[in-house]
């Protein structure tokens, strides 16, 4: 086993160890799914630490638990319609392309040079059945129809409706919310009533 294989053995039994990845479908996707594909060439080394990594756009891709964080509150399911909005490399889509095979999956990023990079790791990976946008969901979000799951991967001030009103009935989100100090939450939408549960401390860049 090479060095850099040994490196990503390592980082999927420490999250498996640490309880962040638990269920079939995460894991399986975090071991199909290869991390140095999605970042940039001079941290190919490092592609296996769990930590952020800066992208292009001066942004970041979140470390590997956050994202395994993510995609265990999603609780994604085959037949699923999902959006991403701040798709950064595209590493989560691609998590997401691994679980949900029958359901679309939609991926905006409003930064031009950030969304170039996430597209081309996804191309180069693959991972051709996404639709991947490059504007401002949230202005012009309601022409895409409804989703079963949204993350998003930028900390917002607070919820926007416009993102709720995305959601179908019984529809899941998972948002940072906050300004300095921010709060990952679980939203949920069972006919008009709209549930919010905060889940802990997150670190995430502003989505604007």
């Amino acid at each position: 086993m090479s060095d850099v294989e040994e490196a990503r053995q390592k980082l999927l039994k420490s999250l498996t160890d640490e309880g962040y990845l638990k269920s079939t479908g995460v894991i399986g996707a975090f071991e199909r799914v290869d991390r140095k594909n999605f970042v940039l060439e001079e941290h190919c080394k490092i592609a296996y630490a769990d930590c952020p990594l800066p992208i292009p756009g001066g942004v970041t891709m979140s470390a590997p638990h956050m994202h395994a964080i993510v995609l265990e509150l999603l609780d994604l399911k085959n037949n699923d319609d999902v959006l991403e909005i701040g798709f950064g490399s595209g590493i989560l889509l691609a998590y997401m392309g691994e679980i949900v095979k029958n359901g679309k999956i939609v991926g905006a990023e409003i930064k031009k040079e950030t969304y170039e990079f996430g597209k081309a790791n996804l191309e180069k990976a693959g991972y051709e059945d996404l639709t991947l946008l490059n504007e401002d969901v949230i202005k012009c979000g309601a022409r895409m129809g409804k989703f079963d799951k949204i993350a998003v991967s930028a900390a917002v001030k607070t919820i926007p409706d416009e993102l709720t009103r995305l959601l179908k009935n019984r529809g899941r989100m998972i948002i940072p919310v906050g300004e300095y100090f921010q709060n990952l939450f679980v939203v949920e939408k069972n006919g008009n009533r709209i549930e919010k549960k905060s889940v802990g401390g997150v670190a995430f860049v502003p989505l604007r």
